[in-house]
């Protein structure tokens, strides 16, 4: 039997209006501990996706005042999203290969739970594809992890008489 999203993925979701501004969206971030907020249209229909580095990189760097950004102008909008009946390995790859951290969860076009990197984590079988998919998420150059080179994972440098 395979693990799907659903037995993975958060259900309880904060979501926010495009029209608020990125100072809601840190507060509401801070407030239940969490590293990103679904962005939400009139007719709740999934716009985006605003995550704590959004905010760091598009609204605080370039030192924009976070009262006056409206999350429907900083919002991740070219969403990569599963089904909560996709199995878990799937999403898992899925994460890997478009580097993302957290999956939007639709059914029948409506949102209806995140899946992070963390959830996958917890829930996954395989330690190993978890740490690959890490590694594939963070390089900053898309490599996955069995182009990057390096030691064989598993192979500590004492074995193979590497050590300095």
């Amino acid at each position: 039997m395979s693990i799907l999203v659903r037995h993975a993925m958060s259900v309880d979701l904060k979501t926010l209006g495009e029209d608020m501004n990125a100072a809601d969206a840190a507060g509401l971030m801070a407030n239940y501990d969490i590293g990103s907020v679904p962005v939400i249209g009139g007719d709740d229909e999934l716009l985006g996706i605003v995550t704590d580095r959004d905010i760091v990189v598009r609204v605080l760097a370039p030192r924009k005042d976070p009262r006056s950004v409206r999350l429907g102008d900083i919002a991740t909008k070219s969403l990569v999203d599963v089904s909560p009946d996709t199995r878990l390995s799937d999403a898992r790859d899925l994460m890997a290969t478009h580097q993302i951290r957290r999956l939007p969860v639709r059914k029948d076009g409506r949102l209806v739970g995140i899946l992070s990197l963390g959830d996958v984590a917890t829930v996954a079988a395989s330690k190993r594809a978890v740490g690959d998919a890490l590694e594939d998420v963070s390089d900053p150059e898309g490599r996955p992890a069995r182009e990057r080179g390096g030691p064989e994972r598993g192979t500590p440098d004492r074995v193979r008489g590497d050590v300095r």
